[in-house]
């Protein structure tokens, strides 16, 4: 096999453009003295609740723990049910088993990759205490449909925000909107992921969108009540030290990484419209393409992942062939949540989930991958197909 020479992902040139900043921000951590929470972690708290139109943002460790902790703070724990999508990273439905309360896997629409916003009202139950929807790939999810689910049920909701920094919500289902609680529709167009529902969790794995250089997560909401008890969880579930009121977590946002990504937020609309114009070149690029589905070039798509789906069966044949040609490509996700060992036979099929978890593929993706690069790529794939 030849060697990749065009990788899944590319962070070299982001930091080679962005390179002083960073060790300047670094030097100023460093010297400071001060690594765990602190000033730095208090003024990026700031500048990204105002980024993303919240009232309260805080700093964890990982994007798992924002999950988690976002869920403790409501008080969601065993007995109680939360309804999700099927088709999502492990730590989606991870984080509600880990509170000892049961995931709801509900299917996905073929065209936006997220939940079935019109499957959720069958899956509610009298144990159900929250609808936790994911933004996909970067795709906001129907927010519309599903806050007025949740005003109708008294049910919370919790955004995974996990690849969708800085995706806007700009409509989903029109005719539902219309036809429904239009008021509350219209309030929320134009809103960030994250100010959507009640709490809103972020991860700053590296690979994302806003990502830091290691391990980080964010927790966002207008709920005073709900910042000050997720504070609370981060740190051993104390206000003020060794007073504990509650079992918390370790789970703190260190001082470096909340300094480079004070940084980074500052670019991270121009580098969000270049990964809208690296998904409007591939669609072009294999537009015609028998056998290829190129995904919806939605308003408010901040395209952390370019995601098609291969039909026919082809779909594993295409990307080994690519990786022979030296271009990388990756599946996300293989199996739906209630297929992978830990859920299995335990919950309801869903048929699009399993569909989708056969074809979709995802190319290469980052904000500065140029035109000639998206060419070798969209040619490898071609190729992969034709001999397939």
């Amino acid at each position: 096999m030849s060697a990749i020479k065009i990788p899944i992902l590319d962070l070299k040139p982001q930091y080679q453009a962005i390179k002083a900043e960073i060790k300047s921000a670094v030097d100023d951590v460093l010297e400071s003295g001060q690594f765990i929470l602190g000033a730095t972690v208090k003024q990026f708290e700031s500048e990204v609740a105002e980024y993303l139109g919240v009232k309260h943002a805080i700093g964890v460790n990982s994007g798992t723990d924002a999950l988690i902790i976002a869920l403790r703070a409501l008080g969601i724990g065993p007995g109680d049910e939360v309804i999700t999508t099927s088709f999502s990273f492990f730590s989606t439905g991870e984080s509600i088993s880990n509170v000892g309360a049961k995931p709801v896997f509900v299917d996905i629409q073929r065209g936006s990759f997220n939940i079935d916003a019109g499957l959720i009202e069958a899956a509610i139950t009298s144990k159900t205490k929250a609808i936790l929807p994911v933004h996909l790939y970067g795709n906001p999810a129907a927010m519309a449909q599903i806050a007025t689910l949740a005003a109708e049920h008294g049910l919370k909701i919790i955004e995974d925000c996990a690849q969708a920094f800085g995706a806007v919500y700009k409509g989903e289902n029109l005719e539902y909107e219309q036809s429904h609680d239009e008021a509350k529709c219209q309030s929320l167009l134009g809103k960030k992921t994250g100010a959507l529902g009640d709490v809103g969790a972020f991860s700053f794995f590296p690979t994302k969108n806003l990502g830091a250089y290691g391990d980080g997560g964010l927790i966002t909401t207008d709920d005073d009540n709900l910042a000050e008890l997720s504070r609370m969880l981060r740190v051993h579930g104390s206000k003020k030290k060794y007073h504990n009121e509650m079992l918390g977590y370790n789970s703190r946002l260190d001082a470096l990484q909340a300094a480079i990504l004070r940084v980074k937020l500052s670019y991270i609309d121009t580098w969000n419209q270049q990964r809208r114009q690296v998904a409007k070149t591939y669609n072009q690029m294999l537009d015609g393409v028998e056998g290829v589905i190129t995904p919806e070039l939605t308003d408010g798509h901040v395209f952390h992942q370019y995601t098609v789906r291969i039909l026919d069966g082809k779909r594993d044949t295409v990307k080994q062939a690519m990786a022979e040609s030296g271009v990388g490509a990756m599946i996300y996700y293989p199996f739906p949540l209630d297929l992978l060992p830990v859920y299995k036979g335990q919950h309801q099929t869903n048929p699009v989930s399993n569909e989708l978890g056969a074809e979709v593929l995802s190319l290469p993706m980052w904000p500065e991958l140029s035109e000639e690069t998206g060419e070798q790529v969209t040619d490898a794939l071609k190729a992969g197909l034709a001999n397939s």
